[in-house]
Formats: C-alpha cells, sequence, structure tokens
C-alpha cells in the first residue's frame, strides 16, 4: 500500500488522503498515516509542481553539465558531488556510468551566466578535471509530463 500512495503522490502531489483512501479502498487515517511516516523517513522529500516557464515569459536557460573528477580518498565522489549540490543554480546532479563522472543540471538567467559558474565554480573545485557544458534547446518532456507543442518545426512546416 505504501508503495502505490507515493506512486500516487509522485503523479499527482496535490491528491488528498481521501482520495486516495477512496483509491485504494482504505481509510483516510491510514492513507494520511503512511503519508506522514514517509516523510519523517525522508521517502517523500518534497511536493513539486512542473512549470512550463516558457509559457510564463520568465527568461532562463537550463545546461547540462558532464564533470570528471578524481575520488576522494574515503569519500569517493561524494564530497564533490555535495559542495556542486549546495550551489543554488543547480537543479540536480546525478553519479554516472560511462565518460563522465557527474551529471548536473544547472539554470541560470543567461547562457553567460552558466559560462562564468562553470569557469568560476565548477571548474575551480579540488578534484575536478574537466567539465562539457550542453545548453538545453526545448524541453519536450520533464519530470514525466509532456510539455505542449505548438505543432510548427519552427521552420514553417506543420505536422
Amino acid at each position: 500500500m505504501k508503495n502505490k500512495i507515493l506512486t500516487y503522490l509522485e503523479n499527482d502531489a496535490r491528491l488528498t488522503p481521501v482520495q486516495i483512501a477512496v483509491m485504494l479502498g482504505t481509510t483516510e487515517e491510514k492513507v494520511r498515516s503512511i503519508i506522514e511516516e514517509c516523510e519523517a523517513e525522508g521517502s517523500i522529500l518534497s511536493y513539486r509542481a512542473v512549470i512550463n516557464w516558457d509559457k510564463t515569459g520568465k527568461e532562463s536557460v537550463t545546461a547540462l553539465i558532464e564533470l570528471k573528477t578524481t575520488p576522494q580518498k574515503d569519500k569517493g565522489f561524494d564530497a564533490v558531488a555535495e559542495k556542486i549540490s549546495n550551489f543554488p543554480q543547480v537543479n540536480s546532479v546525478y553519479l554516472m556510468s560511462g565518460g563522465y563522472d557527474l551529471a548536473i543540471t544547472v539554470e541560470c538567467k543567461t547562457m553567460r551566466d552558466i559560462a562564468i559558474f562553470v569557469a568560476e565554480k565548477l571548474a575551480t573545485i579540488e578534484g575536478v578535471t574537466s567539465t562539457a557544458t550542453h545548453f538545453v534547446l526545448q524541453k519536450y518532456k520533464d519530470n514525466d509530463v509532456v510539455f505542449e507543442s505548438d505543432k510548427s518545426d519552427k521552420r514553417g512546416n506543420t505536422w
């Protein structure tokens, strides 16, 4: 039951304990208790909305940054990942397999702000050996939510 509740909330954080209880055929009190337990143990970390900022007029640029680093003795990649996680521009940090160690998503107002962030903050962290920055040009799907399309490929062609 706990995993079903978490799945429902992950798909729609606005669901109330009453609504979830009805879907599961149980009591509101049971659902509320499980949610409170999940919040206390850290299974539920946050309740968020997925926003299409392009529709709001907010100017921002998102970048995916590949980072190579030397693992630190007794800490591995954790110390570098924790340091990077504390920067307000950073939305996510993942330890990766493959050609680089950490994948980072960053959001700033301009491309120049991201370039400065990479040069002055990321590249100067002890153990960082290289970075590769990729700018997001268009979001089609984020957090399992498909963004609306204007049915045009920006060259005047319609589908």
